[in-house]
């Protein structure tokens, strides 16, 4: 089963290089990595750089530039224009998977009633102990949540029924409501796990959760389709499973309020149809090794 990985990429230079040493020695056996096309739109540092370093020692490495950075979606419409598989994968630049982790994602599409599986976004550690449990309780309520209604980001395998995707905030959840209107099955694999890291700053998480639920927001009015974590009921139910978090009340408390400013910025910015689609990228991602 051949495969197509698609890489979106604005200034990665810090993570570019581990990022495609990673899927060029991923562990397959069921699967056929075909192609490795990285998009890198407006980068000015060095990614395309490292980029072409790689395309001239190995041929599956391909290099798409985008001299104006139109957001992700427009990247990732390129992608689907360009890949020549039916099976693809959608890793984010900045994040590492695990070495088999590719083969056991696009393994769940071998089953013909599945169309799109995600995997299990495992965060590194922060430096910032208030910004780490943020995170990590973020991380674990999308993998609580997702178990039984599967929550979309960083990494996906989906079959290529659809020739481009509207421009959206929330690409990964747009192709599964594509392909949930085509019939087709939405699974979550929790061993497909693949490394990340959350925003390191207050001003940083607010600024993403704003952006992300203004797009579930503009999504569910568009589509009808609605993303998993979308209901602040469901997080409420998610977090009460997770004694753990309790035993630091004052993180939990303020997670919930940044949470609900982020929910109430994202409300004010879909009402106002803020453009989202290209958005400003966290200043303190680091490497991830």
């Amino acid at each position: 089963m051949n495969v197509s990985i698609g890489v979106m990429a604005y200034n990665e230079e810090r993570n570019i290089d581990n990022l495609l040493n990673t899927l060029l020695n991923q562990r397959t056996n069921k699967i056929n990595i075909k192609e490795i096309i990285v998009i890198s739109s407006g980068s000015t540092d060095k990614t395309n750089e490292i980029v072409q370093r790689f395309s001239k020692k190995n041929k599956k490495i391909k290099l798409i530039v985008e001299k104006k950075r139109k957001g992700k979606s427009h990247a990732i419409n390129v992608f689907l224009k360009k890949a020549k598989s039916k099976i693809l994968v959608l890793e984010s630049a900045d994040t590492i998977p695990k070495q088999e982790t590719i083969e056991i994602l696009c393994s769940k599409l071998i089953n013909p009633k599945i169309g799109i599986a995600g995997g299990k976004p495992v965060p590194l550690k922060n430096n910032n102990k208030l910004m780490d449990f943020i995170v990590q309780l973020q991380w674990q309520l999308h993998h609580e949540i997702s178990k039984s209604k599967p929550k979309f980001g960083e990494l996906i395998t989906f079959k290529k029924v659809m020739n481009k995707i509207p421009l959206t905030a929330v690409d990964e959840e747009e192709i599964a409501s594509i392909i949930k209107k085509k019939g087709l099955e939405l699974v979550y694999e929790p061993k497909a796990a693949v490394y990340n890291r959350g925003p390191e700053t207050i001003k940083e998480f607010i600024r993403q959760r704003r952006r992300i639920y203004a797009g579930h927001l503009e999504l569910r009015k568009r589509k009808k389709y609605e993303a998993s974590t979308l209901r602040s009921t469901k997080i409420l139910m998610a977090i009460l499973k997770e004694k753990m978090f309790f035993k630091n009340i004052p993180f939990l408390i303020i997670a919930m309020i940044l949470e609900s400013t982020g929910r109430l910025l994202g409300i004010i910015d879909f009402c106002t149809k803020k453009n989202l689609v290209v958005w400003k990228v966290s200043e303190t991602t680091k490497t991830l090794k």
